[in-house]
């Protein structure tokens, strides 16, 4: 099969695309022939060496978000049959190899895709939508007549958080930057802040829940915005020196969040897409053989939604 690979880490250059030999499902796990493979801020820190390199291997095939259509399944896999068309987020942060036309993975980092939802955006959802959910639903508790400051709102996980959020019943300020307020605003936030024009933590006070995948010292900076006893969900807590400390300061709490595969996760997104309540937008789809290209697109760190590579055709 073919496959994007890298056999060192560091700039987007070191990925090319190559022949491997293609993956058989052992026990529990199910062969996925894929149609789209989502694109991820964390695959561009992992193919420089700055994620989660110390459980993966050279040569490496990046890519966690797949889509695409069952074709074998391993002994004890009742879960799916050939021809369903599935989508998913396999092993992370271990190696999932989704930049590439076959994917193995248990049959529980998946799920079916709900009718209507075409494979790129299947594709785009997984990663994202997994930790928007997660952050909100699992960690956060969140509760109907909450307010939710989400950080990034037009981003791949922002854009969905916002819209989990308001499917929760929350209330739901955004920061984005002026351009995008229209699009956040289109999500269903009820206030939109332009992060740069101005401090956040001095015009937006007293929410519940803050959604963070930045860190530094704005990421310290939202705890400001939390009302007493109110917690901060952050994907970049370990890049946030001084968060925990400062949270006490301030008598909220900050709580480390890291996604993980999640088959029950998977099916609440697409019961929420199915219903017309969640929907991903995608950015823009390059084929797999410009899949530095995406990474230089994501990279710049404007993106509105998600980024997506088109890989095979569905049968």
């Amino acid at each position: 099969m073919q496959a994007i690979q890298q056999s060192a880490w560091g700039d987007s250059e070191t990925m090319a695309l190559v022949e491997v030999a293609r993956p058989a499902p052992v026990f529990g796990e199910v062969l996925v022939r894929v149609v789209a493979a989502g694109v991820n801020p964390v695959d561009v820190y992992t193919r420089r060496g700055q994620a989660y390199n110390r459980v993966l291997d050279l040569p490496f095939i990046n890519g966690w978000d797949v889509a695409g259509e069952v074709v074998g399944t391993g002994y004890g896999t009742p879960r799916f049959q050939p021809g369903d068309r599935v989508f998913g987020m396999p092993w992370f942060p271990r190696a999932a190899g989704g930049y590439a036309e076959y994917v193995t993975a248990p049959a529980r980092h998946f799920t079916r895709m709900p009718e209507g939802l075409a494979f790129t955006e299947a594709a785009a959802l997984p990663l994202a939508g997994l930790t928007a959910w997660q952050m909100l639903v699992e960690v956060a508790a969140l509760a109907p007549g909450q307010r939710v400051l989400v950080a990034g709102a037009a981003g791949g996980v922002g854009h969905l958080a916002v819209q989990i959020a308001k499917a929760r019943g929350a209330h739901v300020t955004g920061t984005a930057s002026a351009a995008k307020h229209a699009f956040v605003r289109g999500l269903g936030a009820d206030e939109v802040i332009d992060y740069t024009t101005a401090e956040v933590s001095s015009v937006v006070r007293d929410v519940d829940v803050v959604i963070q995948m930045f860190g530094g010292r704005a990421g310290l900076a939202t705890l400001e915005c939390l009302r007493p006893g109110g917690v901060l969900v952050s994907g970049q807590a370990a890049w946030t020196p001084g968060l925990h400390e400062r949270a006490g300061e301030l008598g909220v709490r900050a709580v480390d969040y890291l996604v993980d595969p999640d088959g029950a996760g998977l099916g609440a997104l697409a019961e929420l897409v199915a219903d017309g309540r969640l929907k991903v937008h995608v950015d823009a789809v390059f084929p797999l053989a410009q899949a530095a290209a995406a990474h230089d697109r994501i990279a710049d760190g404007h993106t509105t939604g998600k980024i997506v590579l088109a890989v095979g055709e569905p049968e």
